[in-house]
């Protein structure tokens, strides 16, 4: 490849994922507005552990049947067949989407009927109140599974045809349809019972009901994009000659979901073992961890899967490693500095995002302390999807499995040590760095591996790079908190609620801002697209 095409590559995967990073910011804003406003409404309580189990258990199942696989071997499969198939595809996308639907469906069924048995699963012995309310929301709301398997089907369906902007863009309608939701339940009279709790309550229903309507939304909004495209839904039977190879791969992607479920039901009730809200905590802090993750990695990941699964089938090894040291860079690039702002500000962003309604100051900084502790785990978190997506791309599904266990194992066993050493207002806490500490792990476990398998990886060029973003995050980290002290002292700011929106607001200026300008400073490659934008833009003015 020419110096010319290498430089050209990172603005191409920019304009790729910078179409779907606006839809998924608002996508994100969204489910982070929503998720805000159910834990204003029911507080850090058991309300609220018991909602947050119960709105896990669809996308769980889901998971576990069928969204670990088409996120991880569907695209590559449908990429190949869409090259190699004289119908470019098509009938191997319908044969999919078919099984999955009948494979959602079954268990849509047999989970509402064991739905005592699943919630019980993530909670803790002697928490009674928080597991039947738990199961009463489950009843509504796994319904979901169906509309998130077929959301998933079809979202991988248009990704395969480098349609990325309807599967971006449908979990807005969800959130929103949530939003609605969420409010209808602040408006409806009354209390919901907690003790013993009771499928007639209308506060109940609302909000059970409202959740899994918001997936099927997400899931309706997606099938016009396919008629747009010329592809015909339709069921579609029998047998595909690449049954076996999609049985094969499928396999050790079930293994990897069902160990991955292992760990977060062990992290779960290590979480809930400890104050009450212990599960919400956790959850919300893991929630806002993801948003950047959500906005850039998932964009920029979306982008070079694709091109990652065309270089494998090329046997282009050589292309590959190159793309997937562009990725390991630009996640880099793109998440130190947000997770550097979120180790300094975590504490104050819980108390700007959740001291609302029924949750004050005190609970809602006990989410950002998880936040700000945990937030080292997300450059590590970026890479290792990147390095498992490269195992799925070479049709390897059996060294990610093990990669997993690996993390989870390491995972499972520092959460149980925490739960014997801290004390109870800390376990969520310890949960949280634990989750974190598990993809450090992950990260140098795969990237070793890959060194093994495909030779050299350009490590020395990643490991500068992200040396190179902790050193300018550092000095911009430094020069933030000074600054936000300086101002909370000069206007003699005593308020918790007020001094935490001055540390975000003055400390994410001034990192974000400082961080990205010393990069740009240090020449960072994967800096130029943007440096030379703002250059084009200041010419024309």
């Amino acid at each position: 490849m020419s110096e010319t095409a290498t430089s050209e590559k990172p603005k191409s995967v920019a304009r790729a994922s910078g179409g779907m990073a606006i839809a998924t910011i608002v996508s994100r804003v969204t489910g982070l507005l929503s998720k805000l406003l159910v834990a204003s409404a029911l507080g850090v309580t058991i309300g609220l552990d018991a909602y947050t189990i119960a709105n896990t258990l669809p996308t769980v199942v889901n998971e576990l049947l069928l969204g670990g696989v088409l996120t991880s071997i569907a695209i590559p499969l449908l990429v190949r067949a869409q090259k190699d198939d004289a119908d470019h595809g098509e009938s191997y996308a319908q044969w999919m989407i078919t099984m999955g639907t009948v494979l959602m469906g079954v268990a849509t069924v047999v989970s509402v009927a064991l739905a005592p048995l699943l919630t019980r699963l993530y909670i803790p012995a002697g928490k009674e109140a928080s597991a039947e309310l738990a199961t009463v929301f489950s009843y509504l709301i796994l319904p979901g599974i169906i509309f998130y398997g077929l959301s998933a089907l079809i979202g991988a369906v248009l990704n395969a045809r480098e349609v990325f902007g309807p599967p971006a863009w449908a979990p807005v309608l969800n959130n929103l349809v949530v939003i609605a939701t969420v409010v209808v339940y602040m408006i409806v009279p009354g209390e919901m019972s907690l003790n013993p709790a009771r499928m007639g309550d209308v506060k109940v229903l609302v909000l059970g009901i409202g959740t899994a309507l918001g997936v099927g939304v997400q899931t309706a909004i997606m099938v016009p994009a396919l008629r747009r495209i010329g592809f015909k839904l339709r069921w579609r039977w029998g047998w595909d000659r690449r049954l076996s190879e999609f049985g094969g791969l499928a396999f050790w992607v079930l293994l990897y979901t069902v160990v991955s479920q292992v760990g977060m039901i062990v992290t779960l009730r290590v979480a809930g073992a400890g104050d009450e809200g212990g599960v919400g905590v956790f959850t919300y802090a893991w929630l806002l961890s993801q948003v950047p993750y959500g906005v850039l990695g998932v964009s920029l990941l979306t982008a070079l899967m694709p091109r990652m699964s065309r270089a494998a089938a090329n046997h282009d090894h050589d292309e590959l490693v190159r793309d997937l040291a562009l990725g390991n860079r630009m996640s880099s690039v793109l998440l130190m500095p947000i997770a550097a702002l979120m180790t300094i500000a975590g504490p104050a962003i819980g108390v700007v995002l959740f001291s609302f309604g029924k949750t004050d100051p005190a609970a809602a900084e006990r989410i950002g302390i998880a936040l700000a502790l945990s937030a080292f785990g997300l450059v590590p978190f970026a890479i290792t999807m990147m390095q498992l997506r490269v195992f799925y791309a070479l049709k390897d599904a059996r060294t990610p499995t093990l990669i997993n266990a690996v993390m989870v194992a390491f995972r499972v066993a520092i959460s149980l040590w925490f739960l014997n050493v801290a004390d109870p207002d800390e376990v969520a806490v310890a949960a949280s760095i634990a989750m974190s500490l598990s993809f450090v792990v992950g990260a140098i476990v795969g990237q070793v591996w890959l060194r093994i398998r495909l030779g050299r990886l350009r490590t020395g060029y990643t490991v500068w790079t992200v040396c190179l973003t902790i050193v300018a995050s550092a000095i911009a980290c430094a020069v933030g908190m000074l600054a936000a002290k300086a101002l909370i002292s000069l206007f003699g700011i005593t308020g918790p609620v007020s001094a935490a929106w001055v540390k975000v607001v003055v400390e994410s200026v001034i990192v974000l801002g400082l961080s990205f300008g010393l990069l740009a400073l240090f020449r960072v490659p994967e800096m130029k697209p943007a440096v030379d934008k703002i250059i084009r833009l200041v010419r024309r003015r």
